[in-house]
């Protein structure tokens, strides 16, 4: 399956014995959700043998049916990456895992290398005291209890170069500094003797004393930075100038320099991460790093030995940043992108033009847009329409479109479903297609990747097609951190600034409502998540079901019974207006009988399917409100929508105008039955005065009868005998008077 390639893949680096049960769960619904079988995860999961019952995968397999917020093949993708796993990118692939926005671009260059000023390299000391060297480096970097790997013996390869060993791994640095101050100079009387061609080597992060693999490192402090194209006192100028995080340097007694930097990540996939950034920032510097240095592993000159003849010994120490994230933050800080403050009273006398308004009086070309609503409210049908409508230059849901080029991210339908529904719009708006060449599909179902990395990818790729806009549907593909997060959404949406800014166009995305009836809700708390969502966008539309009763749904089908009948009448029946009159051109019962008295049966009965067909859209047709929270543009009188599978119509009868959402007390209709229970009751309480004075004057107040009120009342003794007992009054049994209901009762 060459869409599910990179999730396959994925799943293959990924230890089910690392997930918790939710992790191990979320792998599945995500291999669901993407098309693959229950065998898949079968297999997958059989690789945790402490955990793992046959049919378990199975059975919870069948309970996964789909969720308002799912779980995408992203989800496996990042678990892979927590382990360890980066994917290969290559010229072919469409979409790499490995492009994080604002950390790869030119924005990391903060030296101007003509400017560069070099330094001079520091002499090693005199004399030479190899055994302080090695103990103040083994003080910088481990704790007493750490175990160092570190190599003396070295072998000749089969093209005669000279490559360390194994080495040693299984003592600390308390032991080794122990060890070098009873050793009386003797280095090699501790550590071995080393070749003196070739010097000796040290890992610069401590080791379980177990190997000297990536696995065996127990803390991911430090990593090394080498450069062996650069001139020497080039390197050590370009390092300083950087302000890299080092703890210590060290002169390998050749041609390089290594720099033991600061990261303390907290895990390998956070180690990968950082040290990527590290040697970006290098490369974009001017400084060719050695790439076979990021293992954790990785060995480095030890200082305090010689080569030929040259002493590997450190140049500094603790110089720089204090810290990885306080570098991070300050090369960021160095080259913010930020322009510069204006002075009001200058920039009121030339103000610029503002941007041209793409949906007329909603969004302006350059600003975002976010349409919100239910499952079932055609969202993406929505957007296609509105590719559509900037495309051939026609209203887009009553709002007038600028005419542009556009391009349309699909995320969730396959490339051939989708295709198809741009062909399905097209007919449903009634439009011929004259500029589908200003529609562009990018089809990502099954290699979507989280925003923050496919909007470097999606900016390089658009940069000259000139898009007016650039819609995204659907964003719950590629949310990256917590949808409920406030920070994080703010990251995310800063995504879309960056490709508006970086396109000049504007960037249209949809999101879905958050559970629960949304009527008592105001349009801008809808969206599922966090409040950013709505705050965030120039334009949010919100499009919210409105509930139908079944007497105007009932009416809607008696109008298509009677226009379907009167257009056979007209067709069929040449002297119909003598036959018909127009009492029963109003009612769709007399129009069937006229219609099966006039037509001969096999007319009737193709009527009667004719008369299905038209209704039958007619019965799923379902009524929706738009409205709009805007930033740019006065507020918005909410639009009324019917979806008509598969676009949506102005609703032209009025009729949705006086409907409410669930849970909403909105509209004519909601009105109107609120007056009449309040008319309703305020005659209550009318009649039950009226009854109480026509019992004080009545008969002269005394002992009055049903017959005595209905005199004096000018009403039915039946009518009043109804007033008595809706108004809390009784009439005596024995007597037949009228009192109070707690005191006798009919």
């Amino acid at each position: 399956m060459q869409d599910g390639l990179n999730i396959l893949e994925a799943l293959q680096h990924i230890d089910p014995a690392r997930l918790d049960y939710q992790a191990w769960t979320n792998v599945g619904m995500a291999l669901k959700l993407e098309g693959y079988g229950p065998e898949t995860w079968e297999q997958w999961s059989a690789r945790d043998t402490a955990r793992y019952h046959p049919g378990e995968c199975l059975k919870k397999w069948q309970s996964f049916n789909g969720a308002g917020t799912p779980v995408t093949g992203g989800t496996i993708v990042q678990y892979a990456m927590d382990q360890g796993w980066r994917p290969n990118s290559g010229p072919d692939a469409e979409i790499g895992w490995d492009d994080v926005i604002g950390g790869h671009g030119d924005d990391l260059k903060v030296i101007d290398s003509a400017w560069l000023e070099e330094k001079d390299i520091p002499a090693p000391p005199e004399p030479f005291d190899g055994v302080k060297q090695l103990t103040r480096y083994l003080s910088l970097l481990f704790d007493s209890t750490d175990n160092v790997g570190y190599v003396t013996e070295s072998y000749t390869t089969d093209d005669g170069r000279r490559v360390p060993t194994k080495g040693s791994y299984d003592r600390t640095a308390g032991q080794l500094i122990e060890a070098l101050n009873k050793c009386g100079g003797d280095l090699g009387g501790v550590l071995g003797d080393w070749d003196q061609d070739t010097g000796a080597w040290i890992r610069f992060n401590p080791l379980d004393g177990k190997g000297v693999k990536n696995d065996n490192v127990t803390e991911y402090r430090y990593a090394l930075v080498e450069s062996d194209t650069l001139d020497i006192a080039r390197q050590y100028s370009l390092m300083l100038e950087l302000q890299l995080p080092i703890a210590v340097m060290v002169h390998s007694g050749g041609k390089s320099i290594h720099a033991i930097v600061k990261i303390d990540a907290a895990d390998y996939a956070e180690y990968r991460q950082r040290v990527d950034y590290l040697y970006t920032v290098c490369q974009k510097n001017g400084m060719e790093i050695d790439k076979q240095n990021r293992n954790p592993s990785r060995l480095s000159r030890m200082p305090g030995v010689t080569r030929k003849g040259k002493p590997q010994y450190i140049l500094c120490e603790n110089v720089g940043c204090d810290s990885f994230p306080a570098w991070k933050e300050y090369i960021e800080g160095l080259n913010d992108d930020l322009p510069d403050m204006e002075n009001l009273e200058e920039q009121l006398q030339h103000l610029p033009e503002l941007a041209p308004e793409l949906i007329q009086g909603v969004l302006r070309k350059g600003h975002k847009l976010l349409l919100s609503g239910p499952s079932k409210a055609g969202k993406s049908y929505a957007l296609i329409e509105l590719c559509i409508a900037i495309a051939e230059g026609v209203p887009w849901l009553g709002f007038k479109c600028a005419t542009g080029g556009v391009l349309y991210v699909n995320l969730e339908l396959d490339r051939a479903s989708c295709l198809h529904r741009f062909q399905e719009v097209y007919q449903a708006m009634g439009i011929q297609p004259r500029n589908p060449d200003a529609i562009d599909v990018w089809n990502l179902r099954g290699r979507s990747c989280p925003m923050d990395k496919l909007a470097p990818k999606l900016i390089r790729r658009a940069q000259k097609k000139g898009y007016t806009a650039v819609i995204i549907d659907p964003i719950y593909k590629v949310i990256t951190g917590d949808e409920n997060s406030a920070d994080q959404m703010a990251a995310f949406c800063n995504q879309f600034d960056r490709i508006a800014t970086e396109l000049g166009c504007a960037v249209i995305y949809c999101h879905h409502h958050s559970k629960g009836s949304q009527g008592q809700k105001n349009s801008m708390d809808r969206a599922s998540g966090s409040g950013v969502f709505a705050r965030d966008p120039d334009a949010l539309l919100d499009m919210i079901e409105l509930e139908i009763p079944t007497q105007t749904r009932d009416e809607m089908l008696n109008r298509v019974t009677r226009e379907t009948c009167m257009q056979y009448l007209k067709n069929c029946v040449p002297n119909w207006r003598e036959e018909i009159s127009q009492d029963e051109e109003c009612s769709h019962v007399s129009l069937l009988a006229a219609c099966e008295r006039l037509l001969n049966p096999p007319t009737y009965h193709f009527l009667q399917e004719q008369i299905e067909r038209n209704q039958r859209p007619v019965r799923f047709r379902t009524g929706w409100r738009v409205e709009g929270v805007l930033r740019e543009f006065a507020p918005l009188s909410p639009r009324y929508l019917w979806f008509d599978y598969p676009a949506h119509k102005a609703d032209e009868t009025g009729i949705l105008k006086d409907l409410a959402a669930n849970g909403e007390k909105h509209g004519s209709i909601y009105k109107a039955q609120s007056a009449r229970k309040e008319k309703a009751k305020a005659a209550k309480l009318s009649k039950k005065e009226e009854l109480r004075n026509a019992l004080l004057f009545a008969n002269g107040g005394e002992n009055c009868t049903v017959k005595d009120l209905a005199e004096y009342m000018g009403a039915k003794e039946d009518t009043v005998r109804k007033w008595i007992r809706e108004n809390g009054y009784a009439i005596e049994k024995k007597t037949g008077h009228v009192c109070d209901a707690t005191s006798a009762t009919e």
